[in-house]
């Protein structure tokens, strides 16, 4: 792509940094509501068996094509720095992260994948892991502060080697990546095989995140050399079955430059709005399976409970068992010993040692046991105190293998998981609510701001007049959602929307100029 790519200071980007976008607040703090030490999400997940996954901070943006296509200039654009290498020839020779953080630092190899832990996996690709490389920058410009690119090697035909398994490489990527834009140069291979190859397989199971564009554009000719390389392109990607769908389509897009004017329509903005609105929709995801992760969690929490319960009332039933058979056990060589005792023993030895009133009582019971005893022969008598005897070990190891108790939870573990889902009940599904309204308050707000055109040079006055504008609006919405549940944090959540309105205002992050001028108009206000 032409034109050069304005470098910034990172001073510059330290100066706006203080301000953290709404989307940024929220996809970071449900992160730390998973990763937490103690109270985490996954920490409390793993504690009731079930394994969960932190969500990404960033959505992931794969940039593919073939050679010269302009991949790395996007980039630089983007985040307005010059971060990658540009040129005619193939530039990137491996996978290039580019994401934003507090200083400026280059990783190389497995610095990365420390860094990017989910792509660990690349390791199984003989030859990546020395092809990988991450640059981090400072710049806050757009959405970087949401955005992680991945720039992948310039595509090309015939004998070109590569060190390792591209296309596989790029598939596997493909999965884990919530974009995936294709440029296509008008002056390059265009057609290039191997891109429509991997493009098609990308298609079969991530037709959604695919994104076509003709880069440079303004580099095609005339209007007329600009449609026919459409045309062409067009005409190839519909030969692909996978890829001939209704719907499709390809916008142009070029680096500006003020020193080389075009007539050519330039859409690059387009390709803002489609990683904005990824990025908006991976609120939205993040806070819905925020929502199933703590259902899931609940569910699993009161399983154990449930279960914990039933165990200790299977093993009461099993306690009783076991002492009745116990009792059992003893109770017949007992019974038997004192039938041998009444048999042998003349009545006035037994009055002596039970009494009148026991040898009556013993008599009374045992009379019928003796007579039958007596009835039998003495090798009888045998064989019925031996079977008596064994019958009584039988019960007692009966009664042994009986008392066998399921484990239970300790009185501390039941308070514990209690507490926990109270926890994920009470703050964790809480906090879920307090975001999403808050987003649907930033959106309609944006909405609203949109009515009010101001420019950079706009005066304080004017900012003044906007603000009370759309004060009222403001207000009646926020005591819409107050009425809602878990609407606790909005008069931070309010703090957060007045300091992005200068954001709103412009489509861009503000200056400190622009931002002194707002609190000023802020502090004039009353309502402020």
């Amino acid at each position: 792509m032409s034109g050069k790519v304005k470098s910034r200071n990172a001073a510059n980007a330290e100066s706006i940094a203080g301000g953290v976008s709404s989307d940024e607040r929220i996809l970071r703090d449900i992160h730390q509501l998973y990763t937490e030490a103690d109270s985490g999400l996954i920490a409390v997940a793993g504690s009731v068996g079930v394994k969960l996954l932190p969500p990404r901070k960033k959505i992931t943006v794969m940039l593919m094509g073939n050679h010269s296509a302009g991949k790395s200039s996007f980039i630089n654009w983007y985040v307005e720095e010059h971060i990658q290498r540009t040129g005619v020839a193939i530039e990137t020779q491996g996978f290039s992260f580019v994401t934003s953080g507090r200083k400026r630092e280059s990783l190389t190899g497995n610095a990365t994948l420390h860094l990017y832990p989910h792509f660990k996996p690349l390791q199984q690709f003989k030859g990546v892991s020395e092809y990988l490389s991450t640059e981090i920058c400072t710049s806050r410009q757009k959405r970087f502060s949401l955005v992680t690119f991945v720039d992948s090697p310039g595509l090309v035909d015939g004998d070109m080697k590569y060190p390792f398994d591209v296309d596989e490489v790029i598939l596997w990527l493909g999965e884990l990546c919530d974009l995936i834009l294709v440029f296509f140069d008008p002056m390059g291979q265009a057609l290039c095989k191997r891109t429509l190859n991997i493009v098609e397989c990308l298609n079969e199971k991530h037709g959604d995140r695919l994104r076509f564009y003709l880069s440079k554009a303004d580099e095609a000719g005339g209007e007329s050399d600009r449609q026919r390389v459409m045309m062409q392109i067009v005409q190839e990607l519909c030969k692909r079955p996978g890829l001939n769908k209704c719907g499709f389509d390809m916008p142009t897009i070029y680096i500006p430059n003020p020193n080389k004017p075009s007539r050519c329509v330039n859409q690059i903005e387009e390709v803002c709005r489609t990683i904005e609105k990824t990025i908006n929709q991976t609120v939205q995801n993040t806070l819905n399976s925020l929502e199933k992760d703590c259902e899931l969690i609940s569910e699993a929490i009161t399983d154990k409970l449930m279960n914990d319960r039933q165990s200790s009332l299977e093993n009461r039933r099993a306690r009783c068992k076991s002492c009745f058979l116990t009792l059992l056990g003893f109770c017949i060589p007992l019974a038997l010993l004192a039938l041998l005792l009444l048999g042998s023993m003349s009545k006035e030895l037994l009055e002596m040692a039970l009494g009148h009133q026991g040898t009556e009582a013993l008599s009374l019971y045992l009379t019928p046991a003796v007579k039958i005893f007596d009835s039998l022969s003495g090798e009888q008598q045998l064989y019925c105190c031996g079977g008596l005897v064994l019958l009584s070990f039988l019960l007692l190891i009966i009664a042994h293998f009986s008392f066998r108790t399921r484990p239970t939870l300790s009185g501390k573990q039941k308070r514990q998981l209690q507490e926990k889902l109270e926890y994920i009940k009470e703050v964790v599904k809480t906090k879920k609510v307090s975001d999403s309204n808050l987003v649907l308050l930033l959106h309609d707000l944006s909405r609203v701001l949109t009515q009010f055109p101001l420019s950079r040079k706009s005066s304080t006055k004017s900012i003044c007049d906007k603000v009370s504008a759309i004060m009222t609006w403001t207000c009646e919405k926020v005591i819409r959602y107050e009425s809602g549940p878990g609407c606790k944090d909005f008069p931070p959540a309010m703090r957060c929307v007045f300091i992005f309105i200068p954001n709103m205002f412009l489509g861009e992050d503000p200056s400190p100029i622009w931002c002194s001028d707002f609190r000023t108009a802020c502090y004039m206000m009353p309502a402020l």
